[in-house]
């Protein structure tokens, strides 16, 4: 059995869990979160926790089984607490700035470059350089930081660009004169 996926998923009192078939819906203060099950897993709810099975005994469905109950986990957690991922600018004259749901920025280029921000997630900027992005879909948080991040990944020699906070840049020697 699944070390992950035998786990069960406790339901904090604030939020109301849904289960259709394969469609699961968790609703909490920080949002709605719905999800289709992977085959070969479902999922029920009893005394207050959500437990996942699966229908087999295979590599795919273990591992499915595992899949299933951490996707489910980050849902619950992510309706209650949010995700949260925090960026910073480096650069002179390399700025953000967000406008309702698109965030500029001013990275060296030609011109400004510009990121519609899905609706669930919350992007704001402080001191024009800190970008914090928040949401109560774990993936979708990451890939909108990732996002932002590789409109200009942090360059080797200057570390100049978009990095996530604490990221540690491996910095290249330049060239030497002789």
């Amino acid at each position: 059995m699944s070390r992950i996926g035998r786990q069960p998923i406790a339901i904090p009192p604030n939020v109301k869990v849904d289960i259709r078939g394969a469609q699961v819906v968790v609703e909490g203060p920080k949002g709605r979160l719905q999800l289709a099950l992977p085959d070969r897993t479902s999922a029920r709810v009893e005394n207050g926790q959500i437990l996942v099975t699966r229908d087999g005994d295979d590599a795919e469905a273990r591992a499915r089984h595992g899949l299933s109950r951490a996707l489910l986990n980050n849902m619950v957690q992510g309706v209650t607490e949010g995700y949260v991922k925090r960026l910073e600018i480096q650069g002179v004259g390399f700025k953000a700035a967000v406008q309702g749901q698109v965030v500029t920025l001013n990275l060296g280029y030609s011109h400004p470059v510009t990121y519609a921000v899905p609706p669930s997630v919350k992007v704001t900027v402080q001191e024009n350089t800190k970008l914090t992005v928040e949401g109560p879909d774990k993936q979708l948080v990451g890939q909108v930081a990732a996002d932002l991040r590789a409109f200009y990944p942090p360059e080797p020699y200057k570390g100049k660009g978009v990095r996530y906070v604490g990221e540690r840049i491996i910095r290249k020697e330049g060239k030497t004169v002789q």
